[in-house]
């Protein structure tokens, strides 16, 4: 080999070795939405779904899963077209993305689980302004590839998903005395039935889903301390 093709192939670039599907890096996008950076307890986003619609947990699960396909499908939308987006206009490109997906969530709800949709109202069509979405899409998807936005809109989605569910099932629980609709409170225990239990209808009452989220930040907070704000 001539000196001149030595001297080419030491400046040639290395190409460095791709990245794992799901590396350490990409494990956190996953890990962190779940308690660190959780959406609803850390970042205080999401909040008015987890006071409105957490009165049963069915409605709980409907919502977390449309969240989560609005989410991979706006994160993933986005993060193929970033590099024609206009910065001027990038907001309102992620809005009608957003949109689009929320009304064929909208559409299937209405399709298969109509009585859910009947019940959690404009909420589903709130899904467009939801911090959450919206600023994922713009803190994440407009700056990486497709995989981590991927990973990214799952797990924020599931950090978001399971307070609301969690919620839910203590709500649903002790005001209804059901899980998903499924009575474990034998009838025969309630006052009306000369038993001695009543249902507690606070819980059924929004004021309730922030108490119990407030309940859960502090457990969280208690356990993982570094979450504690300094003042």
């Amino acid at each position: 080999m001539s000196t001149e093709a030595k001297d080419a192939a030491a400046e040639a670039p290395v190409k460095e070795p791709a990245e794992p599907l799901f590396s350490k890096k990409n494990k956190l996008l996953l890990n962190d939405p779940l308690d660190d950076s959780n959406p609803i307890t850390v970042q205080v986003l999401g909040i008015c779904s987890a006071l409105a619609i957490t009165v049963q947990v069915k409605q709980a699960v409907v919502m977390s899963l449309s969240v989560l396909a609005v989410m991979i499908g706006g994160n993933l939308i986005v993060s193929l077209i970033r590099n024609v987006i206009p910065s001027r206009i990038r907001i309102i490109v992620q809005l009608v993305v957003v949109a689009s997906l929320v009304i064929l969530v909208d559409q299937v709800l209405k399709a298969y689980v109509y009585d859910v949709s009947k019940a959690l109202s404009v909420f589903v069509g709130l899904i467009i302004t939801n911090c959450i979405i919206m600023g994922r899409l713009e803190a994440f998807a407009l700056a990486n590839k497709p995989w981590p936005s991927i990973l990214d809109a799952i797990g924020n989605a599931m950090g978001y998903g399971w307070i609301l569910i969690a919620v839910a099932v203590v709500r649903e629980a002790f005001g209804s005395g059901s899980i998903m609709g499924y009575k474990f409170i034998p009838e025969g225990w309630l006052i009306s039935n000369g038993g001695a239990y009543a249902h507690n209808n606070l819980m059924i009452l929004p004021p309730m889903a922030l108490i119990v989220v407030g309940i859960i930040i502090w457990i969280q907070r208690a356990r993982n301390t570094k979450l504690i704000e300094e003042h």
